[in-house]
């Protein structure tokens, strides 16, 4: 009986491209993280290049002789593609690729790409596909290598041209489609965040760099079950799930995706409607790994893009996570924070503190109640335990002495 045929999937091996334009930029470390987004996107690194410039080259992103030198890599080391550390324009995409005669990829594309691999709701497919297709369309240039007229045999004859023009109405006919749905998937948000709003109950945004532990620390409070890996954007779609706090009291945590450096534009426009659930949240938990070198940088890119959403002036809590990793004694601060505490969402360290945290600023926003209402009054007592704090009823005969923590609007009632 023959052997059955093994079929291996042969990972692409990848050659990282990166520019350093002044002394101290983070241009190592940028790398280095290209590297673990080439690893999650499946290939393999088997170079790396970073070259010293003034300015990124207009042309061709790397100075000429570093081409040249880039060519050499790729026939010594078998590399059957480069990955450059930045976002490429049209022409230095086509330079590329004509010079190197090999497949040119960026940043953009490769993040693009694991998104695509970790989307899983409809939402999510649709504001991927948005944002491949906005990067596509601006890469289309005319008589490219698929529509070139020169050379023959099948496949080069036709209208060339024509087919550029095709491929642009097609898109955009496909991009006003995403977008009505999109627009569509934002409505039913605002009905789900008017329905909240309604029952009053207070909702945390899990913000913080990918990789940091968000969805450890949502799975560790709540049991929400959301995918836990040590990957760069291992869960994509936005999960929220009540957490208990002592007292009978709710709060709403809301996962979201995961901020990078050079995070694509257009994936901040396409994913603004998931992003936007921490622009309405009461409170944002910004997550830190502490155990991360680059922690402090992080949390610079964090609020960066949090500021490019014109999310400002919430209350902030900080979680400087994986603490049981963190090797150095080097005291961390996050002075933008209004709360910080030091955690481990995997080992629970630290998370009994942030249910008292959030049982403390909850009651910031109540007001302390001791009285005794009426038997007929009594059923005020669920509106209570629904959106207040009670910390104590006694049943007498004259009626229900309550002490409880309750909203301006209960105790108008009261």
């Amino acid at each position: 009986m023959p052997e059955p045929i093994k079929i291996e999937e042969v990972k692409e091996r990848v050659i990282l491209v990166g520019v350093s334009e002044q002394d101290g930029d983070d241009a190592e470390d940028s790398v280095a993280e290209l590297a673990e987004l080439v690893k999650t996107a499946g290939a393999v690194t088997v170079g790396t290049l970073i070259q010293k410039r003034e300015l990124i080259h207009p042309g061709t992103y790397v100075g000429t002789g570093k081409v040249q030198e880039i060519a050499d890599m790729i026939a010594e080391l078998g590399a059957t593609g480069i990955v450059c550390d930045d976002e490429l324009s049209p022409a230095q995409l086509k330079n590329l690729e004509q010079m190197l005669d090999t497949k040119v990829m960026d940043r953009t594309l490769i993040i693009l790409d694991i998104f695509a691999a970790r989307a899983t709701t409809s939402e999510g497919k649709i504001q991927v596909e948005l944002a491949q297709l906005k990067y596509r369309l601006s890469r289309l240039t005319g008589l490219g290598r698929s529509m070139s007229r020169l050379g023959g045999g099948i496949g080069t004859r036709g209208p060339g041209e024509k087919k550029l023009e095709m491929d642009r109405r097609l898109i955009k006919d496909r991009i006003a489609q995403l977008n009505r749905e999109l627009k569509e998937v934002r409505k039913h948000r605002e009905i789900t965040r008017a329905q909240r709003e309604k029952k009053q109950i207070p909702v945390a945004a899990i913000v913080g760099y990918t990789n940091a532990g968000k969805s450890t620390l949502l799975n560790h409070l709540t049991g929400a079950g959301v995918l836990e890996e040590d990957k760069l954007f291992a869960t994509l779609d936005p999960t929220t799930r009540v957490l208990e706090l002592p007292g009978r009291q709710e709060i709403l945590l809301t996962d979201t995706v995961g901020f990078i450096r050079k995070l694509p534009h257009h994936l901040i426009e396409a994913f603004k409607s998931t992003l936007e659930e921490a622009k309405y949240a009461d409170y944002i938990v910004h997550v830190v790994d502490a155990s991360n070198p680059q922690r402090d940088k992080q949390m610079h890119i964090v609020y960066d893009t949090l500021y490019q959403l014109d999310i400002r002036e919430k209350t902030v809590i900080t979680l400087f996570n994986k603490q049981d990793q963190v090797t150095d004694e080097e005291p961390i601060r996050d002075f933008k924070a209004d709360y910080t505490l030091a955690v481990s969402a995997k080992k629970g360290t630290g998370l009994e503190e942030l249910k008292e945290l959030f049982c403390t600023l909850l009651r910031d926003n109540k007001i302390l109640v001791e009285r005794t209402i009426s038997y007929q009054e009594a059923g005020i007592l669920q509106q209570i335990r629904k959106s207040g704090e009670l910390l104590e009823e006694e049943y007498r005969p004259e009626g229900i002495f309550i002490r409880a923590y309750v909203t301006p609007e209960i105790y108008g009632s009261l």
